[in-house]
């Protein structure tokens, strides 16, 4: 549904900050599923474990957020303002993602007002569930 391209066209994100490769479903005003390549190149893997490369759960996290913004910001009117993490709740990390795998990032909107959206997040590899969250986005004058 959208490349790399169109991401940098919807979020400000990029890398190596940017940690979703694509979007693969996208059903406005309600629900985003995008994905990242966990590689090699990912800079986070030299330091977090050398011996037991890992990605970190914090920058799971970061994925599902990055997924939420640009569900917020697709296909929206929000010139002049740009997508900020503002919260965590319920967070859990149940499996390992390493090097290979493939990070499904799936966000749902929970709820949602004009400047901010609560969402649930849930990061995959396979079947297996990755991490889960409940996110809150809101949008902020970009000055």
């Amino acid at each position: 549904v959208l490349d790399a391209a169109a991401i940098q066209r919807t979020i400000p994100h990029r890398a190596p900050f940017l940690l979703v490769d694509r979007i693969i479903e996208l059903v406005p005003q309600e629900r985003a599923v995008g994905v990242h390549d966990v590689t090699v190149r990912d800079p986070w893997l030299a330091g977090h474990f050398p011996a037991r490369p890992l990605m970190p759960g914090v920058l799971i996290v970061e994925a599902l957020a990055q997924t939420a913004a640009i569900l917020m910001m697709y296909d929206q009117d929000v010139a002049g303002r740009l997508p900020f993490f503002a919260g965590i709740d319920r967070a859990r990390f149940r499996r390992p993602v390493v090097v290979g795998d493939e990070l499904r990032l799936e966000v749902t909107i929970l709820h949602r007002r004009s400047d901010s959206c609560k969402l649930q997040g849930i990061a995959r590899v396979g079947p297996d569930v990755a991490a889960q969250a409940e996110i809150l986005a809101v949008l902020t004058p970009a000055d």
